[in-house]
């Protein structure tokens, strides 16, 4: 009978998740990730045969994360959902500093995985399909905080601005399905 295995799969993510939050993205590596859970690179490699299927399993992972926070998409009219979404891309703050939206930027990079993420992103919009005005404001205000993600990457929340920019995008979501 073999060994109980010290680190787990999801130990290993959580190990990753810091060293991208302490270093950035450029500091994931195979070996780096094997130093900080004091393991061999093998071992490492046992879970993750590769850096891209180490950072496939943390996009995976926060994708995840994010739609457990978005909650139940089936069937929620559009201005619903969008308002799902800002709340979701609140809570998530902690989450998808801009150190991990690097990473992302890294992951769609890969042919392989971009197709994964335009699926993601095709379900949103046939979710905010039709051409209702309330759906036309919904698609409106996710391209917007998608915009804001995008901006946050490059660092734009130094200053705690993200949060406010949330604000104005919820608040002219919010006045464009008054006028209705």
């Amino acid at each position: 009978m073999g060994r109980k295995p010290t680190i787990t799969r999801e130990g290993l993510l959580e190990i990753a998740e810091g060293i991208v939050r302490g270093e950035g993205a450029a500091g994931l590596t195979i070996d780096a990730l094997a130093k900080a859970a004091s393991i061999s690179k093998g071992g490492v490699q046992y879970s993750f045969s590769s850096k891209d299927d180490l950072v496939r399993a943390l996009i995976e992972r926060w994708t995840d994360q994010f739609d457990e926070l978005l909650g139940e998409m089936d069937g929620v009219p559009p201005a619903d959902l969008v308002r799902n979404y800002i709340k979701a891309m609140r809570g998530s703050q902690a989450a998808m500093n801009a150190k991990m939206a690097g990473l992302m930027v890294a992951y769609i990079q890969n042919p392989e995985n971009i197709t994964e993420t335009r699926e993601w992103y095709r379900s949103m919009f046939k979710r905010l399909g039709d051409g209702a005005s309330d759906a036309q404001a919904a698609r409106v205000a996710l391209l917007a905080v998608e915009g804001l993600f995008m901006l946050r990457i490059s660092g734009i929340d130094e200053n705690g601005e993200w949060s406010a920019f949330l604000d104005d995008v919820e608040s002219v979501f919010e006045r464009l399905l008054e006028k209705r």
